[in-house]
């Protein structure tokens, strides 16, 4: 005869092991989910292809068709070759890691508002959606960047332990800036949809708050050199110039100089998206307890 020992709890220490509905540990509880961040990850993904005869091609197909009409349009055309050695590769690699930010920040802001549907009906940590958005935007990122290195191969692009290095910080910088900022971004736009105008006009000025069309020397020449350090501060140029080390100055070493102290830069570049990424997490948490109610 089997005997069981019931062991009762007093009711203050079954009250300690009592979890407040929707409390959650933020980014933390989103990591700690990953089959579910898989599954709306696929989801997006999936969506992004849907009745495409094509599908993945496309990701390939479109960085493909930029550089041929970067190389004839701009380079042999307007003679832009002959100012910047291989520039539609130097065009490229910067509009890649730009494109990165541009896409992760922008989905992840309108990420909760598309969402309202689910977020109304059932609870789990809400940055499950930004996230989501920022590693759609590196899969999406993936091919473009296959594409780049296999035209600078054909160049001559050599692979390098530190280039391969930079480009990877490059795109965890990407990824922790659109993060943050689409977090802060997302929880503003479920009250305030002004602040997807806002991100669009920010989407706008990237491009050029960085060196993608031009060199970061025609900004040092023409700016003084503190407004010089601010803009080589800015988390986007350290990223941009992370991928043009990788990829562009191996094909052209004697006439290209790199972004002073750019690791230096890089690794403030670092920190500060660091830091956006707590402002918007505290921001995000703050606001969340709204969000069912004012989607």
């Amino acid at each position: 005869m089997e005997v069981r020992t019931v062991v009762s709890q007093s009711p203050a220490a079954a009250a300690d092991r009592l979890i407040a509905p929707g409390s959650n540990n933020g980014l933390l509880d989103v990591f700690r989910r990953r089959y579910l961040l898989s599954l709306i990850v696929r989801k997006e993904v999936g969506i992004r292809y849907r009745g495409s005869v094509l599908g993945w091609l496309w990701s390939y197909v479109k960085p493909l068709i930029q550089f041929l009409v970067f190389y004839f349009a701009l380079g042999v055309f307007l003679r832009l070759n002959d100012s910047i050695e291989y520039y539609p590769i130097y065009l490229l690699s910067g509009i890649t890691a730009v494109t990165f930010f541009n896409e992760s920040f922008a989905n992840a802001t309108r990420s909760l508002v598309e969402n309202s549907a689910l977020i109304k009906k059932i609870y789990f940590p809400r940055q499950m959606f930004p996230v989501a958005s920022t590693l759609v935007a590196a899969i999406n990122t993936v091919p473009q960047i296959i594409v780049v290195l296999a035209i600078a191969l054909f160049f001559g692009w050599t692979p390098s332990v530190l280039g391969i290095a930079a480009l990877l910080l490059g795109l965890v910088i990407i990824s922790l800036l659109a993060t943050g900022l689409g977090l802060l971004f997302g929880a503003i736009n479920v009250t305030f949809r002004d602040a997807q105008s806002f991100v669009e006009i920010i989407v706008m000025i990237s491009v050029w708050a960085s060196p993608v069309m031009y060199q970061w020397q025609m900004v040092a020449s023409k700016v003084p050199d503190w407004l010089f350090q601010l803009y080589a501060l800015n988390p986007i140029t350290g990223a941009v110039e992370l991928f043009h080390y990788g990829i562009w100055y191996t094909l052209n070493p004697e006439s290209s100089q790199p972004l002073p102290s750019l690791w230096l830069h890089s690794a403030i570049a670092l920190a500060v998206s660091v830091v956006i990424l707590i402002i918007g997490e505290i921001v995000f948490r703050r606001l969340e307890g709204r969000f069912a109610q004012d989607l």
